[in-house]
């Protein structure tokens, strides 16, 4: 079991591939932009209506009939305003938050906590952080999101919500944001670790190994994803609309509640498991298969 926790991106082997770490991140963060584009315009529930001369006729037509799919087609279409500040600002925020979070549970167990403890602090302390750092980045990218937007870029996003709320404006929502991303983040690291400790170990002398060790990846990156993003949609509905309306944690929660009933909380559901649970998924997957690709390549060299 502890090769296969050693060569599968975790524990001590962590610190010596942060490049791994951050090139699996920013692969992830560029494949499903527009997964979360649609979470983004759905949770908020910004009102998409695709203009008949972006789309085919059919597709207009067909889409009109099922407006659910709406946000689906909308994400995948040009422009994909704020494309390069979102990427980065996902690439860097999971890099640190998942090599991280490997690294201070070495570090932790290595000063006597439970294994427990030292899996979900790290996370706890380092999404925290990051967090706060990008929320400005966040609220930016998501209200350039809505398709009646005029605004054109990041920057532009940026200055609008300093002029209209001054600088506190762009940490606005913090709160619900902590909430959602520390428990989602917290919530994934845990069952990734979790299935890292039950799945079988692979065999370093079989032909196989290689695939082996990809598939028991695939099977613990998507448990993870899949929890993470389950736990924490009511929270992505309320920190978009705080976004969106500039209220409170509890005065948005109430606005929802007297719009939507207790609805609220599954708002955008299907959107966010898909565009929350892959990412995430992706990222894991992706660490472990280039930590894997470069052992193997380190040992042909030698």
């Amino acid at each position: 079991m502890q090769f296969y926790r050693q060569n599968m991106g975790g524990g001590s082997a962590a610190r010596d591939y942060p490049l791994e770490y951050f090139s699996a991140s920013t692969l992830a963060a560029v494949l499903n932009y527009p997964l979360w584009r649609a979470s983004a315009l759905g949770q908020s529930g910004f009102r998409v209506v695709l203009q008949a001369g972006n789309h085919p006729p059919i597709i207009s037509n067909f889409v009109s009939s099922v407006p659910s799919l709406a946000p689906y087609f909308y994400a995948f279409s040009p422009p994909y305003k704020g494309l390069a500040a979102t990427v980065m600002g996902m690439s860097w925020a999971r890099a640190a938050i998942f090599y991280g979070s490997d690294i201070g549970k070495e570090f932790f167990e290595s000063r006597g906590l439970s294994p427990s403890v030292a899996t979900l602090l790290p996370p706890l302390i380092v999404s925290t952080g990051v967090q706060c750092v990008n929320m400005p980045l966040v609220r930016a990218t998501i209200l350039l999101q809505n398709p009646e937007s005029t605004v054109p870029n990041i920057r532009e996003s940026l200055k609008l919500i300093y002029c209209r709320h001054g600088l506190g404006g762009l940490w606005h929502g913090t709160s619900a944001g902590v909430l959602k991303t520390v428990p989602k983040y917290c919530t994934a690291i845990f069952v990734k670790e979790y299935f890292e400790r039950i799945l079988p170990a692979v065999d370093p002398e079989s032909p196989t190994k290689d695939r082996d060790k990809l598939i028991l990846s695939a099977i613990k990156s998507s448990a993870a994803g899949v929890a993470g993003a389950a736990l924490t949609n009511p929270l992505d509905v309320i920190r978009n609309e705080m976004f969106k309306t500039n209220l409170g944690l509890f005065d948005t929660v109430r606005a929802l509640r007297n719009e939507l009933g207790w609805n609220f909380l599954v708002r955008g559901m299907s959107k966010n498991l898909v565009a929350v649970s892959i990412p995430v998924a992706s990222t894991i997957f992706f660490t472990d298969a280039f930590i894997q690709y470069s052992n193997s390549s380190n040992e042909t060299r030698h």
